[in-house]
């Protein structure tokens, strides 16, 4: 979010000094290790520190440059993962070492040595023919498989741990004087037979990760940016250092456990073979990286999500669409928006209030004359099974009259600058404070702030948006925090990517705490970290009602789910300017088919909600809208797979089609989950779009019209205004609800419309996921419904995937639509009681299409229905 008018001069003051502050630490510190030249390297392992126990290998380093003594630890762990820590022997102090990120301490596995001499060591890494060699002179690592090399640690000779930089830095009056002294560290790592890299969200950037010779290398910092720019590797509000390669031999992954401001540089490849040279370079902290060796995609998925977890599994609800503004003026204007959705017909769940609803951005206040009375204002909301989000940001009003203020205070739990005092900068309300969320005794506080009898006006319908949580200060270095801020014993200068994650920690705990530990969380956060995917969603910032962004939202928000992070989405129409209706109308479609869907406009554009733009565009929005809703149960079941397992939700083709390159590099179409294929129309004026359908020998059928399309083909499909390339994947069953209502809430009872799509290479198969929507009993109390749906042999069945739940739902099976099907002479309903029913069918022969009507059968029985 951007400063209102009587900041903007400060804003753009600070974009001005954007990268000053930056180029005098950051940059120099950068350029020097740019300019070491990749060749033999300093250091050298001493064997005779060797140490092997059952669960470590531990090994000194020493620079003979300047006798500097490092400490190398290294770890089998298990799942098919290394990692590998490095830090100095004797540091002048305790570096930074990232705690709350990982779930656990991660298991092992043991190491076995089996040969040594004076040049090396060879450890067995437990997995077939894998192992790992130690080089003492110069020191490098390799992994291998059978004579294969998998991946290289400091091949080209670029580990550092200590930079001689300068020890003083200004910015305008501020001195940091770095009492610990320059602190950064450095690895390079080699990827033979790689030339396709992931992830390191995030950027505004293309899938694929580009190299960074000659330019700037790809930077990981959070902060509040301006009018972010496309195809750019700077930072913007979040940071995962987490990195994918791609092979068609093999997937991997790179997690540089780090909150320090980090760059990764990916150099190109001079070695004729196929190879990806990397730098990963972080300004304070220790070399603390896990190699995840696949070798599939869904390998590293599942290795990732053992270290810091997975996805929170979201309340239905939450899936369903957002309507959001930079802000709606009062209750009045909330209700006269909620209304106007009924009279136009269109679904919503959550309406949005932004910063203007504060007692002058006071946040857990509301403003005495516009809301005077919140609690009406929600129940009015919970008659029509609708919610709200108000935004909780964490920079706090320095106001002696403002409880808020006062306790954090009083205990102490601000951010202190380097002379002890309280840490202040300037924000929405003025001078403001920063509380201590590394702090969590600060963090426990802060979520007892979301109970009912403290957050006056909250009610059980009422969810939490953390925005401005970089965090974001006006007159701060590159519009964030002074690097020699104190968090307790630590600076901010070691941890600074860690703040959003706590505070979306601390605020997904309070609403978890407020209801006795029974409904789920939603909380929308801005500024990110590993882990943070445990939290709630993330969104990709203050975008722009341009093409290119609507373009931009696809890759953003792949790279985002291959890093763990699947409950992601864009500003539908874009936050900055105004969008043509053209454009809006295709955002809304693309926003339609991505995880997170809401849309959102700052303050001073004109009002956009969906009927503002003529009775054709409305109903234009209504269909992509109710399209999203129909799609609910899929969603769902897609987000329980993501939340147990660590699989994305919105993937890119080569994860399912890992063997074909034509995928490696696509990024403006994507699937949801396995089965589903979305091409948006992302270009103005297009009459029609070029979708790769990947699978040799698969079929893919449109959603729309029910026409088959073989697989490995590059389709060209017409389009008009109205269309939303959808492709449902042969082989695969996907349940929808047809009766759109108001809410998702709404809709909860209403029956299932399977979709069966056939295939000549397999059985059709699929699930059905159903639980309360928004409670942890399908965790606590295993009250779910998980079932298999399963077409083989001209019979479809429905048949218990978890025999130790428990749930009842009244839904039931209101149709079944068999794609790519032939003629039955009749249809019967098959019960576990014994009892057949023929059931009615009609069959289009034009399009190989049977639909079976009304089988009645409850969702949550076995049953069968057989084709004669």
């Amino acid at each position: 979010m951007v400063p209102s008018t009587s900041l903007s001069s400060l804003m753009i003051q600070n974009v001005d000094n954007m990268y000053f502050y930056m180029q005098i630490e950051h940059v120099c510190a950068l350029r020097r290790q740019r300019a070491l030249k990749p060749g033999q390297s300093p250091y050298r392992a001493l064997l005779e520190t060797l140490e092997l126990t059952n669960t470590k290998l531990t090994l000194q380093l020493i620079n003979d440059n300047n006798k500097v003594r490092l400490l190398l630890e290294l770890y089998r762990l298990q799942g098919n993962m290394t990692r590998v820590k490095i830090n100095e022997l004797k540091p002048l102090k305790p570096r930074f070492e990232v705690p709350d990120v990982l779930i656990n301490d991660p298991p092992t596995e043991p190491l076995s040595l089996l040969s040594q001499d004076e040049n090396g060591v060879v450890l067995s890494l437990g997995a077939d023919s894998q192992w790992l060699i130690v080089s003492a002179k110069p020191f490098r690592l390799d992994i291998m498989e059978g004579r294969e090399v998998l991946l290289s640690l400091n091949s080209r000779g670029l580990l550092t741990a200590k930079e001689d930089g300068m020890w003083e830095e200004t910015f305008k009056s501020h001195t940091d004087n770095k009492p610990n002294g320059p602190s950064s560290i450095s690895l390079d790592f080699s990827l033979p037979g790689v030339e396709h890299v992931y992830g390191i969200p995030e950027h505004a950037d293309s899938l694929k990760l580009k190299t960074t010779d000659g330019g700037d290398p790809y930077r990981l910092f959070n902060l509040d940016v301006f009018q972010y720019e496309l195809f750019n590797p700077m930072a913007l509000y979040g940071a995962i250092p987490v990195m994918l390669s791609h092979s068609a031999q093999r997937t991997m992954g790179i997690f540089w456990l780090n909150a320090a401001e980090t760059w990764v540089d990916i150099s190109s490849n001079t070695s004729g073979k196929p190879n990806t040279p990397l730098l990963w370079f972080s300004l304070s902290g220790i070399i603390d990286v896990f190699i995840m060796l696949g070798p599939t995609p869904t390998d590293v998925f599942s290795q990732y999500a053992s270290l810091t977890g997975t996805q929170a599994f979201p309340p239905l609800s939450a899936l369903a669409y957002h309507q959001c503004r930079w802000n709606y003026n009062d209750q009045e204007d909330v209700a006269a928006v909620d209304q106007g959705f009924d009279e136009h017909d269109i679904p919503y769940d959550f309406i949005w209030l932004d910063i203007e609803h504060t007692d002058g951005k006071r946040y857990f206040t509301w403003d005495p004359h516009k809301f005077p009375q919140p609690k009406d204002m929600l129940q009015g909301l919970i008659d029509k099974r609708r919610k709200m989000v108000t935004i909780v940001d964490p920079h706090i009003k320095v106001d002696s009259s403002y409880k808020i203020h006062n306790e954090i205070r009083s205990k102490g739990f601000y951010v202190k600058n380097k002379d002890g005092g309280d840490y202040e900068g300037w924000c929405w309300p003025g001078n403001s404070g920063y509380p201590d969320f590394t702090n969590p005794e600060m963090r426990a506080w802060w979520a007892s702030m979301f109970a009912y009898d403290q957050y006056e006006g909250s009610m059980e319908n009422m969810y939490t948006w953390n925005d401005m949580n970089e965090p974001s200060v006006f007159n701060g270095p590159e519009v964030t925090m002074h690097k020699d801020a104190l968090h307790g014993n630590w600076e901010n200068r070691d941890l600074h990517n860690l703040y959003g994650l706590y505070v979306q920690m601390a605020t997904a705990e309070g609403l978890i705490e407020r209801s006795g530990g029974v409904e789920r969380p939603f909380v929308l956060t801005r500024a990110f970290f590993a882990g943070s995917q445990r939290y709630g969603a993330v969104w990709t910032g203050d975008n722009t009602a341009e093409w290119d962004h609507l373009k931009i939202s696809i890759p953003m928000c792949l790279s985002l789910g291959l890093v763990g992070v699947s409950f992601c989405g864009a500003d539908v129409g874009g936050f900055f300017k105004s969008p043509s209706t053209e454009l809006l109308v295709r955002w809304y479609q693309t926003g339609a088919y991505q995880p997170f869907f809401r849309a959102h406009a700052h303050l001073d554009t004109p009002r956009r909600e969906p009927w503002l733009f003529g009775p054709e565009n409305t109903a234009l929005i209504r269909e992509a809208v109710r399209q999203r809703y129909a799609l609910l149960p899929y969603w769902y079941q897609l987000f329980y797979h993501a939340h147990h397992s660590g699989q994305p939700v919105m993937r890119p083709l080569w994860v399912e089609y890992p063997h074909d390159t034509a995928t490696f590099s696509t990024d403006d179409q994507f699937l949801l989950g396995r089965d589903l294929l979305v091409h948006p129309v992302t270009e103005e004026g297009a009459s029609g779009v070029t979708a790769y359908l990947p699978g040799k020998g698969e079929v893919w059928f449109d959603v729309h019209t029910f026409q088959k399309h073989n697989g490995a083909q590059n389709l060209y499909i017409p389009v008009t205004i109205s269309s939303i390339p959808v492709f449902q994947r042969g082989g695969s069953i996907i349940p929808r609800k047809a009766r759109v209502r108001r809410s998702s809430s709404c809709m909860e009872h209403d029956p299932y419309t399977l979709f069966v799509a056939l295939s000549p290479k397999r059985f059709a198969q699929g699930e059905l996921y159903i639980d309360d929507g928004h409670t942890f009993n399908f965790d606590k109390q295993k009250q779910f419904i998980h079932r298999r749906l399963s077409f083989a042999n001209n019979a479809l069945s429905s048949r218990n995937l978890a025999p130790g739940s428990q749930f009842i739902t009244p839904s039931w099976i209101e149709k079944i639509v068999i794609l790519g099907a032939s003629k039955p002479s009749k249809a019967t309903l098959k019960t576990p009681d014994g009892k057949e029913s023929l059931l009615e069918f009609e069959f289009d022969a034009s399009m190989s299409v049977l639909t079976l009507r009304k089988p009645g059968v409850n969702a949550g029985v076995d049953w069968t229905v057989v084709l004669q």
